[in-house]
């Protein structure tokens, strides 16, 4: 964590929503406005803006790298990182070497999150082949790793070409640079990312949050067996939020942005019409909707914080359909409301438990 002295870290994840043939901005006034909120973010004191890498036309987040490396000479502390990185359609090797040149550029302030990705067009459009999707992830993660771990590398193939004792270059400012894994909830992953050691982010996107507990022990268990410290496990979670000045304009004004963009996408997958109750129900204390004015936010993340120990929370609000000022908004209420009643309350326990 960058900042050993707080309970848990806060911050926001993004996947640039664009959407130019459906009226949103288009992918170039959308990466211009990524500047404007990494360099608010930084300002407001939150700990980490995420990327999320895409390949489709409502999105503007195929290179991560290379918007966070932009953001890099404009900001001072935040954290820059991928949310996710779909290691499995991309080549280790260079993935390494663009957070490498991220992280020097930076000051040691780059992360990778590797996952699998919530969408599957990378695969096609790299040439790969989805009965592969398993084994991709796997091979990737450990030849990945592998370079992490040492300048010249020796890999003996598979869907990537072999690699003889060549080194790999620049290298990272950071030992080890992070690597975090990204995961909507399977028991394999959280599993993987135990006996590895390796930090993890549970995307909860529906449902109570209160359900990941089991896999956050899962994750906990594997990593004791193989002989890492439970205790210094880093566990976050990205979840959908919008922040206002009051809790029910916060409610009416986001719920026909996160309905527009659910039904998209669940017309694309066969969900159900996403409804006011649905939306309602995810709202409350125990949902997995961050929505209200700053008081009602931060008292779900404590909660969220009780219940599964987390050391980073990570708000997604980032819609095609939501103006950006009210989006810079919830950033600076983010930053300046919310985070300092999250640590005072979290202190406030900490102290309790250690009188």
């Amino acid at each position: 964590m960058s900042n050993p002295t707080k309970t848990m870290e806060i911050g926001m994840s993004t996947f640039l929503h664009a959407n130019p043939h459906n009226g949103g901005v288009s992918h170039s006034e959308r990466l211009r406005q990524a500047m404007e909120e990494i360099q608010l973010a930084d300002q407001v004191g939150l700990d980490v803006y995420a990327i999320g890498e895409h390949h489709r036309i409502d999105y503007t987040s195929s290179s991560p790298a290379v918007i966070l490396a932009t953001a890099a000479a404009t900001t001072k502390h935040i954290r820059l990182s991928s949310a996710v990185t779909v290691l499995s359609s991309d080549d280790p090797v260079r993935v390494y070497q663009d957070f490498a040149t991220l992280d020097g550029l930076s000051n040691g302030r780059a992360e990778i999150m590797a996952g699998r990705g919530s969408f599957i067009e990378s695969f096609p459009l790299f040439g790969y082949d989805l009965n592969d999707y398993e084994q991709l992830f796997e091979e990737k993660l450990e030849l990945l790793l592998k370079i992490r771990a040492s300048e010249k590398v020796t890999w003996p193939g598979g869907h990537r070409p072999a690699i003889d004792h060549m080194g790999i270059y620049p290298r990272a400012q950071q030992e080890p640079l992070p690597v975090w894994i990204g995961t909507g909830g399977s028991p394999d992953s959280a599993i993987r990312a135990g006996l590895l050691g390796l930090p993890i982010v549970f995307s909860i996107l529906g449902g109570m949050p209160e359900r990941f507990a089991p896999l956050v022990e899962l994750y906990k268990e594997a990593a004791a067996r193989a002989g890492h410290d439970p205790n210094k496990l880093q566990i976050a979670t990205h979840s959908h939020g919008f922040i206002s000045d009051t809790t029910q304009e916060a409610a009416e004004r986001y719920f026909p942005v996160m309905a527009a963009q659910m039904n998209q996408i669940g017309r694309e997958r066969g969900w159900a019409t996403y409804t006011r109750t649905s939306y309602d129900a995810a709202r409350d204390l125990h949902g997995a909707l961050y929505v209200g004015d700053h008081e009602y936010v931060a008292e779900k993340i404590v909660l969220l914080h009780k219940n599964l120990g987390l050391t980073r929370f990570m708000m997604y609000i980032d819609f095609s359909s939501l103006p950006h000022r009210d989006l810079l908004r919830t950033i600076e209420l983010l930053g300046t409301k919310v985070a300092p009643i999250v640590h005072k309350e979290l202190a406030s326990q900490t102290s309790v438990r250690n009188a």
